[in-house]
């Protein structure tokens, strides 16, 4: 699972106006969504100014933690993370990999009202995105194990994560 989340939304949607702030979230949902389908992500949702991506093992294989770990990566160079100073959205991303409930979900009567997925797995992923400061994508020690990647630099860690019972350890990555 991926999350990813735009720091200090509610600042910039009151510099920008309204008409300025959506047209602003429009490019990152772009920007986003454009990497997860290369990456072969089902995009879940956007949920106000985060979108959320699930690598299913069903669609994408063996290679589910490594796409999301990718996909972070591509996610944090394409809001200019990439370079000191050519940041044109400050956003943290999360990363993790677990069991969860992925299926349907009913609203009214019987009827289906969205597709999502659920458990702590999605939980600690939806932390991990919180947690991350802008330009940083925090990858549970679950999903970089998963990944099968080298580690070219990534900084390791223990975090508490609110409603998660014990520390998660993560590898802190940059574009």
């Amino acid at each position: 699972m991926l999350f990813v989340d735009v720091r200090g939304s509610s600042q910039l949607a009151r510099e920008l106006g309204a008409a300025g702030f959506g047209k602003l979230m429009n490019r990152f949902y772009k920007a986003t969504s454009k990497v997860l389908v290369e990456t072969d992500a089902y995009i879940d949702k956007f949920v106000g100014d985060a979108v959320i991506g699930l690598y299913l093992p069903l669609f994408t294989g063996k290679e589910h933690a490594s796409l999301a770990v990718d996909a972070a990566q591509q996610i944090l160079k394409a809001t200019g993370h990439a370079l000191p100073g050519d940041e044109w959205l400050p956003v943290g991303v999360g990363v993790h990999t677990g069991t969860a409930y992925v299926g349907t979900v009913s609203g009214a009567e019987d009827s289906i009202s969205d597709i999502t997925a659920l458990g702590e797995s999605v939980n600690i992923a939806a932390r991990l995105s919180s947690a991350a400061a802008a330009g940083e994508a925090l990858i549970s020690d679950a999903a970089w194990t998963a990944s099968n990647l080298e580690d070219h630099g990534s900084v390791r860690r223990e975090i508490e994560l609110r409603g998660i019972a014990s520390p998660v350890g993560v590898r802190s990555v940059r574009a």
